[in-house]
């Protein structure tokens, strides 16, 4: 029991160095705990979202960016949070199939993942659960479970006095179980987290939710076999169309 001290008062000093925060996820109302600034964070995402469009090419379709801005302006008008930033809504011109947000509000949409939806609801859908991940800041939650873990390798190494020559097999062994024990489930909780959040915000936007279930339909249908889901950043297509339907009975 003793020799775990120094561990804890090394942890503590780490912690206590850095800018701590908890915060309450909008909607779900789950605790996080934060390492990075929301300053740092925004900073990260706008030079991230400068990059992406020095090397991507902007849809030159003017009716459908400004179906994109319109659906993203009408949800983040009926959340409190999505005041603390400034927000940027984009089409990019490529076949993918996805959508992404960026830390500080600069969500991009691809012209392939807009060929598949049939109606601004589910244009909705999408945009209620990338609007999501920054008003929940998954990004920066990430970052530090990411950092946390990574101190926990280091601290166990040192508590168990791992040889030099052994390090490097340590080091791939924890960082292997951290993935599939740490960040993998917390990535799928974050995906499942955005999909609650947005399924509200899209309500109280006006559109109808109901289209979400019908969109993941069709996407899932777009795959072919996916990896398991203990092994994807995602959660699988049926639990996620299962969990979308519980969400949209507790809609009031």
């Amino acid at each position: 029991m003793t020799r775990s001290l120094p561990i804890v008062l090394l942890l503590a000093m780490f912690v206590g160095g850095c800018s701590v925060l908890t915060q309450k996820a909008p909607v779900t109302e789950r605790t996080q705990l934060m390492l990075m600034s929301k300053a740092e964070e925004n900073r990260l995402g706008l030079e991230a979202a400068d990059e992406i469009l020095k090397t991507s090419k902007q849809s030159t379709d003017a009716a459908l960016t400004a179906r994109v801005v319109n659906v993203g302006k009408r949800i983040i008008a009926v959340s409190q949070e999505a005041k603390e930033y400034t927000w940027n809504f984009y089409v990019l011109e490529d076949a993918v199939i996805n959508a992404f947000a960026l830390p500080g509000g600069k969500v991009f949409f691809y012209t392939g993942i807009l060929k598949l939806m049939d109606n601004d609801d589910q244009i909705a859908c999408v945009m209620g659960h990338e609007i999501a991940h920054v008003l929940a800041r998954h990004g920066a939650e990430r970052v530090s479970q990411q950092q946390l873990t990574a101190l926990g390798g280091e601290l166990l190494s040192t508590a168990l006095k791992i040889p030099a020559k052994y390090q490097q097999t340590y080091q791939a062994a924890y960082g292997a179980a951290s993935n599939l024990g740490v960040i993998l489930p917390y990535s799928r909780k974050h995906e499942s987290e955005a999909d609650a959040i947005g399924v509200v915000l899209m309500y109280k936007a006006g559109y109808n939710p109901n289209e979400a279930v019908k969109f993941w339909q069709k996407m899932a249908a777009q795959g072919g076999k996916s990896a398991p889901e203990f092994l994807s950043t995602h959660p699988s297509d049926e639990r996620r169309i299962e969990d979308i339907q519980k969400n949209i009975k507790r809609l009031k």
